[in-house]
This record gives C-alpha cells, structure tokens and sequence, in this order.
C-alpha cells in the first residue's frame, strides 16, 4: 500500500505501481474552479482520479483502463470521494460519455520503437500498442469539451513525437520539462492542450527540477507541487 496524506493506493493487482510521473500529473494538471467533469485516461490504480478528487471538491471523476478497474475501485471506496469517482473497463477508443469534460488527464503508455516486456500487462501499460498516440489524440477530441483543456505526461522524446500527432489538431498551451536532478537533462514533459483554433499563441513554459542529487533530498519547487500529498512533505 502507498499511503498519501488523504488516501491510500493498494496496488497489487496493477501491473504499474505508483511513480512519480503520475503523482507530477496528477498535482500538475490545471485544475480551474469551474471544471465539473474530468476524465482519467489509463486509469490504473486509480491514483490521478483520485487526486484530482482531492483538488476539486465539486467535481465528478471517471477513469477508464483496458485493465481491470476493481482495485482503482476499491481505493475510491476507501477514500473520502467515492461518491464522485467512477471507473469503467474499457478501450478509451469505444468509451462513451453523457458529458464532454472539461479536464482530460492521461499517463499514456508511450515506448513505441523499443522491445516489448515479457509480462503482458506491463507491455499494456508501458508500451503503445493498444492505445497509439493518434488514437489518444482522437479519444481526446471526441471526449473534450470545447474550452476544455487536456494534460499528458511522457519522456521528452515521445512528447516530441506526440507534439507532432496534435499539430493542427490540439494546441500546446502550457509545458514543464522535469529533471530528475539539476546536472541530469530533462527526462520528462508536462504538457497541456486545448483545441486548436488557428491561432498561434506561444505556450507558457517552465522547468522543474524533482532532487537535488543527494539521498531523499528534493528541491522546494517539487515540494510546493507535492505537499498535499505525500505524507512525508
């Protein structure tokens, strides 16, 4: 079990386990006061619906994951929004909704040219082979509000691949490359979208850097990000 400020995530019976790339996307995501329905892509465990329960206490959460959703289920039901997290087993390519939403998140499998795993569902989760980064692209538009905003997370190689999939489609509005310590290069891309319209306003970018480079030291920037979280901040 991981336990978070507010919640807790079991997690044996997920092929992925928590990491820091979903807990950054799941603190990171622009969340505005006026989003009421969000939609979790790969939902897994459950732990960035669950987050954004915790951020946005009027609105309404679904995940869904090709996998079995039963344990991202129960950690709802142990945790103080139940009431308003929903999970659904199913492709995202055949999920269907009442609503569009008004904030789509997604850590998205995302190894494309590299070897696959031996365990089948860690390939699933690791690799994008049932959910290519167009098919992702197009779930998005059909399940996007209009003024709604999209936020992903993947290795700095794949986001430049999956920025070239959204051209002319969705628009990069804001971007946060993270290191994982000051001397290392930038191994990960926060990235938002909205539609595109035509327009060509230059996103808001910035860098965050996760440690210092010293044993369990992290920088005050990540700190500030995580602190309604884990429990140790």
């Amino acid at each position: 079990m991981f336990r978070f400020k507010q919640f807790s995530i079991r997690q044996d019976r997920c092929p992925m386990k928590v990491g820091t790339d979903g807990v950054l996307l799941g603190a990171w995501a622009g969340v505005r006061p006026c989003d009421r329905w969000m939609l979790d892509i790969g939902t897994g465990t459950g732990l960035i619906a669950l987050m954004l329960a915790q951020r946005a206490p009027e609105a309404y959460i679904t995940g869904v994951d090709i996998d079995d959703v039963s344990q991202a289920r129960e950690n709802a039901d142990a945790s103080p929004w139940g009431g308003r997290v929903a999970f659904e087993r199913c492709p995202v390519q055949e999920f269907a909704a009442p609503e569009t939403f008004d904030l789509i998140v997604s850590n998205p499998p995302f190894f494309v040219d590299s070897l696959t795993c031996p365990d089948e569902g860690r390939t699933a989760v690791r690799h994008a082979v049932h959910l290519p980064f167009d098919d992702l692209r197009d779930a998005v538009l059909r399940l996007l509000a209009p003024a709604g905003r999209f936020a992903v997370i993947l290795p700095t190689p794949e986001a430049a691949r999956f920025l070239a999939v959204c051209a002319g489609r969705l628009a990069l509005t804001r971007r946060t490359d993270v290191r994982t310590t000051p001397r290392r290069p930038a191994k990960r891309a926060l990235m938002e979208f909205a539609r595109a319209d035509g327009g060509t306003e230059e996103p808001e970018t910035s860098e965050l850097v996760v440690g210092t480079g010293e044993h369990e030291c992290y920088t005050p920037e990540y700190r500030a990000l995580t602190r309604d979280f884990y429990l140790k901040f």
